[in-house]
C-alpha cells in the first residue's frame, strides 16, 4: 500500500487522538505559564512561566510524587508476581478452565468507584467486616484507614485486588503463545516446573511482562479515583497523590494554572518511567 494511502486511511483516527489527547495537553501547557485563579478573576494572565519554580520548591508535590512513586512500585510488583501466579494456574488444563478465566475478570470488571467504596467498607473501623472478624477473636479493632503508617497499603491492597486479573490475563496470553513442543522437549529433557518456567517460559514472556508493567505503571502513576474515595488523600496527606493534588488545586483552590502544572509534571513523570522501562529491554539486548 502507497504511503500516501496509509496516511489518508490513517488520518481520521490521528485526527481524533489529536482532539481528545493532544489539545487538552496544549491546554495545559498554556495554562502552566499563565495565572489562572480567583486572584486573576478565573482570567488567564501570563505570569512568565512563575508556575514551574514554585512547583520545584513545593515540598508537598515531592511529598505526592514520592507517595505516587511509593504506590506505583509497590502495587506493579505484586500485581506482576500474583499475576505471574495465577496465569501459570489458569494455563493448567481443566475442565473448569473456561469458567475460572471469566471469574477471574470479575474484579478487573468492576467499576473504580465501585470498588474503592467497597474497601472502604471493609476496612472500616470498627464496624467493617474485617474488624468485626479480629474482635470475635479477641482483638482490639484495626485502623485501617486511620493510620498513616498502613492506609497506603490499604489503597496497595485495593488497587492490586482490582488490577491483578488484568496482569493475569496478558500473561496468559502470552503463555499460550509459547509452543507447546518447545515444553514438551524440555519436559523429555528431565527438566521440573521451576527449570520450565525459569528456563523457557519466562524469557519468551518478556514482550507481555513489559507491555504489563508499562501499562500498569502509567495507570498506577495517575491513581486518583481509588485514593479520592478510599481515603481521600488523608490521614494527613499520606496518600495523597499527583493526580488528586491537580484535582484539589483545580476544584477547590480553583488555581487552574498551578493545577496545570503538577499535571504536566506527572505526565512528564510517567513519559520519563515508560522510557526508562523501555530502554531497560534495548541496553539488557546491547549487553548481551
Amino acid at each position: 500500500m502507497a504511503p500516501i494511502t496509509t496516511l489518508l486511511l490513517l488520518a481520521p483516527a490521528l485526527a481524533l487522538l489529536g482532539l481528545i489527547f493532544l489539545w487538552p495537553w496544549l491546554h495545559y501547557g498554556w495554562l502552566s505559564v499563565h495565572a489562572s485563579s480567583l486572584l486573576t478573576g478565573l482570567r488567564a494572565l501570563p505570569n512568565g512561566g512563575a508556575n514551574w519554580p514554585r512547583l520545584a520548591q513545593d515540598p508537598r508535590f515531592w511529598q505526592d510524587a514520592f507517595q505516587t512513586l511509593r504506590f506505583a512500585g509497590v502495587s506493579v510488583a505484586l500485581e506482576l508476581a500474583l499475576g505471574l501466579a495465577m496465569a501459570l494456574l489458569l494455563h493448567q488444563p481443566s475442565r473448569w478452565r473456561g469458567l475460572s478465566r471469566a471469574l477471574v475478570l470479575l474484579p478487573w470488571a468492576l467499576p473504580g468507584p465501585v470498588m474503592a467504596l467497597g474497601w472502604r467498607w471493609i476496612l472500616n473501623d470498627p464496624h467493617g467486616p474485617i474488624n468485626r472478624l479480629i474482635q470475635s477473636l479477641g482483638g482490639q479493632p484495626q485502623p485501617f484507614l486511620a493510620a498513616p503508617a498502613i492506609t497506603w497499603l490499604a489503597t496497595v491492597l485495593a488497587d492490586v485486588w482490582k488490577t491483578t486479573p488484568f496482569v493475569a490475563i496478558l500473561l496468559l496470553a502470552g503463555l499460550q503463545a509459547i509452543p507447546r513442543d518447545l515444553e514438551e522437549a524440555l519436559r523429555l529433557e528431565g527438566a521440573g516446573p521451576w527449570t520450565l518456567l525459569w528456563r523457557l517460559r519466562w524469557p519468551l514472556l518478556a514482550p507481555f511482562v513489559g507491555l504489563a508493567v508499562l501499562f500498569r505503571l502509567a495507570q498506577a502513576m495517575g491513581v486518583f479515583d481509588l485514593v479520592q474515595l478510599l481515603t481521600g488523600g488523608g490521614p494527613a496527606g499520606s496518600t495523597e497523590t499527583l493526580a488528586l493534588y491537580a484535582y484539589l488545586q483545580a476544584m477547590r483552590f480553583l488555581d487552574f494554572g498551578y493545577s496545570a502544572t503538577v499535571m504536566l509534571a506527572s505526565f512528564a513523570m510517567i513519559l520519563l518511567l515508560s522510557v526508562l522501562w523501555l530502554g531497560r529491554g534495548r541496553w539488557r539486548g546491547v549487553q548481551r
